[in-house]
């Protein structure tokens, strides 16, 4: 290649990866069976949270920019692993019957918005709760009527809304009536360039086989008929955007 249409080639490169920076990190590896249900020891980075790198330099930039608007993201729930999510599960599981809800009941209720350990999208450090810590917090932050109206977070959302996919970043748990599985989150986001292949590989688990070896409270209750319903409806109802 002559020197003129070296540098042609790698300019008009560079001004591909300024317009659509998340396409610079769109390369994505196999992970183990552990690292997919949260048992792994994945190389994990940032301050105050834990992402992948990938999703945690797109991140930095989207932070940059949105400071630019007077919006201060900040991570309120990042990687979780294995045993964190057993403890909110176990915390809620005994919440639920000490009020009186049967084990089936209380397995319902857990799962309108935390995930079954094992299932969660945190596992993979590509997904990030967050809020604009640029206003006064709330008492419960995530909460969506704080996203909507005269909410605290409606800024952060209308911003969210409109940029946050040019970084690679998607709202997972969309506000479409016709969806099943976990209500509306408007906090999630998920790095897509490293989740959809994640997802990928982890629908090729037999989820309900490593669940049977796990012992969570109401575990009896996770039939293989409730494991394909929860995996149809939680796990895969999802942003088509992230299938």
């Amino acid at each position: 290649m002559k020197r003129n249409q070296f540098i042609k080639f790698v300019s008009l490169s560079a001004l591909a990866l300024s317009v659509l920076p998340h396409l610079s990190f769109t390369s994505t590896s196999t992970l183990s069976k552990d690292q997919l249900i949260g048992k792994g020891n994945p190389k994990l980075f940032g301050n105050g949270y834990n992402l992948r790198e990938a999703a945690h330099l797109q991140f930095l930039k989207m932070k940059s920019d949105a400071l630019k608007a007077d919006i201060k993201i900040e991570v309120v729930s990042s990687y979780r692993n294995f045993a964190h999510q057993k403890r909110i599960w176990d915390r809620k599981f005994k919440s639920f019957t000490a009020k009186g809800f049967s084990a089936e009941q209380s397995i319902t209720k857990i799962i309108e918005y935390s995930t079954i350990p094992g299932t969660s999208r945190h596992h993979w450090g590509t997904d990030l709760d967050i809020i604009d810590a640029n206003v006064k917090r709330p008492k419960n932050v995530l909460l969506p009527n704080h996203f909507y109206g005269n909410g605290p977070f409606c800024k952060l959302k209308e911003w969210m809304d409109t940029n946050a996919k040019s970084y690679g970043f998607y709202l997972v748990y969309t506000d479409n009536a016709n969806r099943k599985g976990f209500k509306h989150e408007p906090w999630h986001f998920s790095y897509k360039p490293l989740s959809q292949d994640y997802l990928k590989q982890y629908r090729n688990l037999d989820i309900g086989q490593i669940l049977k070896t796990e012992q969570l409270l109401g575990s009896e209750k996770l039939t293989k008929t409730f494991i394909s319903k929860y995996s149809k409806e939680n796990i895969l109802d999802i942003n088509p955007e992230l299938l």
